[in-house]
């Protein structure tokens, strides 16, 4: 990554993700958004719409919360800008081969250890902790505090909420959302909503 970045999104996680990037000292050219942000506690120059503005050889990092909408913007400007790399908070600590995907973000006192593989686009966010050789997907998002035992597998741009534990060797699968607090002790299929202790699949 070089010394300067453009914002996609502006607004809560975005906020993490300045703080992390100016710990890193990394400067940000500005913000990409629908419209003026009028809460601006960073300060920063609004850019226009990413739909309109001219990104070429610029580099960007997709600050939005939302994993399907995080992963549409990436897909979309992968043609048209330089997608940033992963960036993590000096506080977080990752183990020795990992493997960590382009604008992947780690956020402050979260832990990956050996082995691990971080998909592009996944949020481990504040003092998470990723056990021995996990395999989160794409446009995941890991919450605060929630920790995944060794060889579990989270699918593409599914949740694992706030303080949520999954037991070693489980696999959670695509587009699902673990609520806060819960506890996964089996596999989880595709697209449905866990909650509780033992985690239980909510029925619609």
């Amino acid at each position: 990554m070089d010394n300067s970045i453009i914002l996609i999104g502006y607004s809560g996680h975005a906020f993490v993700v300045c703080d992390i990037l100016y710990k890193n000292d990394i400067q940000i050219k500005g913000y990409c958004e629908r419209h003026v942000k009028h809460n601006n506690p960073f300060n920063l120059e609004f850019l226009g719409e990413e739909s309109k503005y001219d990104f070429v050889d610029q580099e960007v990092f997709i600050a939005i919360g939302d994993n399907r909408i995080r992963e549409k913007v990436f897909l979309a400007l992968s043609k048209r800008a330089i997608i940033g790399d992963d960036v993590y908070h000096p506080s977080a600590e990752i183990g020795c081969l990992c493997e960590l995907g382009s604008m992947a973000m780690i956020g402050a006192n979260a832990v990956i250890n050996p082995l691990s593989i971080i998909g592009d686009g996944a949020i481990i966010n504040t003092g998470a902790i990723i056990e021995h050789e996990c395999k989160i997907g794409a446009f995941v998002h890991i919450a605060p505090g929630a920790v995944l035992a060794g060889n579990v597998t989270v699918g593409e741009r599914s949740f694992v909420g706030a303080r949520a534990v999954v037991k070693q060797g489980v696999v959670i699968g695509k587009d699902v959302t673990i609520g806060a607090g819960a506890v996964i002790i089996k596999d989880v299929p595709d697209g449905v909503t866990v909650v509780g202790n033992p985690g239980r699949i909510m029925i619609k």
